[in-house]
């Protein structure tokens, strides 16, 4: 069992195509052993970059939403999960097309398109360019994360490529942290445009080394099929517009019911299109199978747990705690700590109590995290919030390799890449939604909590925009006490939801040892 990705329960790929079930021959320009340091670094890079941003532009929103562009919680929301949603849906046609293609040219054509994104993000007029560059970059990322897992292990034998699957499964875990930290440095130093003016000359030195070092690949056949990537991506951006704009707009809105309809039809004609298809890129009939089932389903919660409090605790820290964006940054190195442990502690637990109730447990203690979260507040000590955060760490750490195993245990060897599609594409739209449903919710009480007396049109829907009406010290005390009621309310749903779906995947999970 590989445990070697405790931030995102895999280890064997990414996409369809990145993971073949027997290693190829070893590559001339590789040698038979590992990979050239270089080509390791080049990979480690661009993996660090594309991940990172995931995480670092939470520090972000605070400076963003008191910024001139002014923009709504709902804009806020999508400037994160922009990105988030169309990196998920474009997984699994770029792990195709860069079998059809080459993965090398891939790889340098996705880095600019994420450059090309990072520009078009600093340079931002308005908001909704903002978000524009955010999914391009989005769509960059997409086309790098599972071709920097397929270059690294090219040509490599089995123990080599164990050796190099590690290296690069624990840089996607290490890559959140980094985010934290990095994205919070260059916040306080800047503000949020410096985080996407400094992520230009990063992508452009990653772009060039990989154009350096690393070898070109041989092309594989492979289906490309775009129209499934394009149903599945308008799909679910349909579905997460209408869980971002209900509750404000009302749920009989009609662009709130269009929303949901035009989610429900393409969602539909997406798993339509891939049971007929003579070579799906993700067969829905794999979900039949309740193995599967409990390993996407499972994968898809934690990191909705995880990821919805990853959109809060940047917010808390600098709003409620009135840090910076680097002191914020720093102190959510515990989550790092615990991801850590979570494989360790997971395999000690399996020993126990089995693989079942090992998820369980997991599953379990990434909700009493939360609920640990929710009790916080301006006058909160850091230390109970630390607590909280870690223990969510811990529960997806534990958990998420055992799932993940689950997933790749139930499929032949021939179809490894397929298994690992199932956790890459679960995790991030698991990710997507934790986001969108927790911004949503505590945008929803932060509203009516406000004191009516607010001057200024209309109900401010961020602590920024609230702060920025007013000079009185108990209307400023008020908002942030609004925001941290929508922290508990948020919190406590994700955490009550949470402990209802890991009691469905553990019975889902045969119960083996």
């Amino acid at each position: 069992m590989d445990h070697a990705d405790p931030a995102h329960g895999t280890a064997p790929g990414t996409d369809t195509h990145d993971a073949p079930a027997t290693p190829p021959a070893p590559d001339a320009h590789q040698g038979p052993h590992r990979p050239p340091a270089l080509t390791t670094l080049a990979m480690c890079l661009c993996v660090t970059l594309v991940v990172g941003m995931v995480s670092a532009v939470n520090l972000a929103i605070p400076d963003l939403s008191a910024d001139a562009l002014r923009p709504s919680a709902q804009a806020v929301v999508w400037v994160v999960d922009g990105y988030v949603v169309i990196f998920a849906c474009l997984l699994l046609p770029a792990g195709a097309l860069a079998d059809r293609r080459g993965r090398k040219g891939t790889l340098l054509c996705g880095m600019g398109v994420f450059a090309l994104g990072a520009v078009i993000c600093a340079a931002a007029p308005h908001i909704t360019v903002l978000i524009a560059g955010r999914m391009i970059s989005g769509a960059g990322a997409a086309a790098v994360l599972p071709t920097t897992l397929a270059l690294l292990v090219e040509g490599l034998p089995d123990q080599a490529r164990r050796k190099a699957v590690g290296v690069w499964a624990s840089m996607t875990g290490l890559a959140a942290v980094l985010g934290n930290v990095g994205g919070g440095a260059a916040i306080e130093y800047g503000s949020w445009r410096t985080l996407f003016l400094c992520l230009i000359p990063l992508s452009l030195c990653a772009l060039l080394l990989v154009a350096a070092v690393t070898p070109v690949t041989a092309r594989r056949p492979s289906p490309a099929a775009p129209l499934a990537g394009a149903l599945l991506t308008a799909g679910f951006l349909a579905l997460l517009y209408a869980i971002v704009c209900g509750p404000q707009s009302g749920w009989s809105a009609p662009p709130v019911l269009a929303a949901c309809t035009a989610a429900v039809v393409l969602l539909a004609a997406w798993a339509r299109h891939e049971l007929r298809a003579r070579e799906p890129l993700l067969d829905p009939r794999l979900f039949a199978r309740p193995t599967v089932r409990a390993g996407a389903v499972g994968m898809a919660t934690l990191f909705a747990g995880m990821f919805g409090l990853f959109y809060l605790n940047g917010q808390y820290l600098q709003y409620a705690k009135g840090y910076g964006p680097l002191e914020a940054g720093l102190r959510l190195l515990p989550m790092a700590a615990a991801l850590l442990a979570g494989p360790r502690l997971g395999l000690l637990l399996e020993r126990l109590c089995g693989r079942r109730g090992t998820v369980l447990i997991g599953m379990l203690v990434l909700a009493a995290g939360l609920c640990v979260v929710s009790m916080a507040d301006a006058h909160t000590p850091y230390a109970l919030y630390a607590l909280g955060a870690a223990l969510t760490a811990l529960g997806c750490g534990t958990a998420s390799p055992l799932l993940s195993h689950a997933v790749m245990s139930e499929l032949p060897p021939e179809r490894a890449g397929t298994g690992s599609a199932v956790q890459s594409l679960a995790r991030e739209l698991g990710s997507a939604v934790g986001i969108a449903v927790t911004g949503t919710v505590t945008t929803s009480v932060f509203t009516a909590r406000l004191p009516s007396r607010l001057p200024g049109p209309g109900r401010p829907t961020t602590v920024a925009e609230a702060a920025s009406r007013t000079s009185d010290a108990h209307l400023r005390e008020a908002a942030v006490d609004a925001f941290t009621a929508g922290l508990h309310t948020a919190t406590l749903a994700l955490a009550a939801a949470i402990t209802l779906v890991a009691f469905a995947v553990a019975r889902w999970l045969p119960p083996g040892r």
